[in-house]
């Protein structure tokens, strides 16, 4: 369900995060993340475009959040890259359609839930929790 623009969206932004203050180049933050650097060009502008992150030109330029990260939400991330796209209408299925039928009504309380989520967690919260133990249990 999240697509790999969000995933690396996601892992520049956290870097990013991880240096306030202090400008990034595209090529420090391709290798501290594993973003391969043409993908991550793509995802960067797409983040300056959004307001999210400044870009500046120049001997000690780079990349910065253009504001904290607890000022921005994983949805804000989110929605920069690559929106969720909620169901409104599906094709019809013959006699007696409803629209949006019961699995897109099922599938659009999930996205929303999921949005909601993205909306209420910031970029700052998580970078704050506590490591995840190797079980895999939530922060």
């Amino acid at each position: 369900m999240i697509s790999q623009t969000i995933e690396y969206a996601l892992r520049a932004m956290s870097s990013l995060a991880s240096l306030p203050g202090t400008a990034a180049t595209s090529e420090s933050i391709a290798t501290a993340t594993h973003i391969p650097q043409a993908y991550l060009s793509k995802v960067l502008r797409d983040l300056v475009r959004a307001d999210l992150v400044k870009s500046f030109r120049g001997p000690h330029g780079g990349f910065v959040l253009a504001r904290e990260a607890g000022d921005i939400t994983l949805l804000d991330i989110v929605n920069a890259v690559d929106p969720i796209r909620r169901t409104a209408t599906c094709p019809p299925e013959g006699p007696g359609h409803s629209d949006p039928c019961p699995l897109d009504r099922c599938m659009d309380s999930v996205l929303a839930h999921i949005e909601e989520r993205l909306r209420s967690t910031s970029l700052g919260s998580v970078l704050a929790s506590p490591k995840r133990a190797s079980s895999g249990e939530e922060p």
